[in-house]
């Protein structure tokens, strides 16, 4: 598989991973970051590639380590601005699976006046708590640093005015609807793109437990065998109602090829074995995260909250759709961070 054409999500995992060191650069020290040495979470390290581009070391307590963090400053930086946190797949973009290297969603989101800010880690984790540390992947505690540690650094240290939005595609699609549940008010919008909500009945579980796996990690240290309570607990979908007040934007492809999945297409994976993977891992994940999210819907209009859904009738697994759809809910991102669509 080439670098530079692999997918998020299972698919990612899957079509077999390629890890890339992230790009070095002439970086040099920002001096607009205050830094802090407390023995709490703070920011370790502050680099510059430019004037917009930041990468932070950020301490967390949680998992007592360092984690990088991608910045891209919002257009005007001579008033406070919103953030965008937006997550990436299976491989908590340490891969060449990623928003940078896949999309243009950076660029898209440029001239938007939204700071947005991409943990790097995470891999396999779904960015929650585990309840044990994983021989293969270690301590998780994203659900803390996301939620505790990493926005009150971002505020105090980048000129935010405190309104959040969240995104995330395939495995964090899962996540991003669990965040926003688990610290209320935090996030004003949320988007999820060919994500699980809901992951504590069978399919649902099965399909967490094979991610994670391929990954080498177990999800019995995240939360339990099957039928814990852990499962429900952490279920989107079961507590659908606490996504009330939200910006909602969900969506999914059927899992039928699409306008994005031609032989060596732009958004498919290399050659005709990259491409039969496409058609058939990618058609049968999206599948999957299909089912999960009328599912999703089925339940929100039961409890009548809106949100905004983009089921689109063609869509593998894939970065093609994963652009589009996000390109899709800037309006319902903008509007829960007070900016024009």
């Amino acid at each position: 598989m080439r670098s530079t054409k692999t997918w998020g999500g299972a698919v990612l995992a899957l079509a077999a991973t390629v890890l890339l060191p992230v790009a070095a650069g002439a970086a040099s020290a920002d001096p607009g970051i205050s830094l802090n040495s407390a023995d709490g979470p703070h920011i370790a390290s502050s680099k510059a590639a430019d004037a917009r581009t930041l990468t932070l070391q950020v301490y967390s307590a949680a998992m007592d380590k360092n984690i990088e963090v991608d910045v891209q400053r919002a257009a005007d930086p001579s008033q406070p601005a919103p953030v965008l946190y937006l997550l990436n797949g299976a491989g908590g973009g340490t891969d060449a699976a990623t928003w940078r290297k896949q999309t243009d969603v950076l660029n898209f989101l440029s001239d938007k006046n939204v700071t947005v800010v991409q943990p790097i880690g995470g891999r396999f984790s779904y960015y929650t708590d585990w309840r044990a540390p994983d021989p293969a992947l270690g301590v998780n505690k994203w659900k803390t640093f996301l939620t505790e540690e990493l926005p009150p650094l971002i505020d105090r240290a980048l000129n935010t005015n405190g309104r959040n939005a969240i995104a995330g595609l395939s495995m964090s699609g899962t996540s991003v609807l669990q965040l926003p549940i688990a610290a209320p008010g935090l996030y004003r919008s949320a988007a999820a793109y060919s994500g699980c909500a809901q992951i504590s009945d069978p399919l649902g579980y099965n399909l967490v437990r094979a991610v994670v796996a391929v990954g080498g990690g177990d999800a019995t240290n995240m939360y339990g065998p099957e039928g814990d309570p852990m499962w429900a607990a952490n279920d989107p979908y079961v507590h659908a109602d606490q996504l009330r007040g939200l910006n909602l934007f969900i969506s999914a492809g059927s899992g039928v090829p699409g306008e994005w999945d031609t032989l060596n297409g732009p958004h498919t994976l290399p050659g005709p074995g990259g491409w039969v993977n496409q058609l058939t891992v990618g058609g049968a994940l999206e599948a999957a995260s299909n089912y999960c999210t009328h599912n999703l819907k089925a339940k929100l209009d039961s409890l009548g909250i809106p949100a905004t859904y983009d089921f689109t009738p063609t869509g593998t697994h894939s970065w093609g759709y994963w652009e589009d759809a996000l390109k899709q809910s800037w309006p319902v991102l903008a509007a829960g961070l007070d900016l024009p669509a």
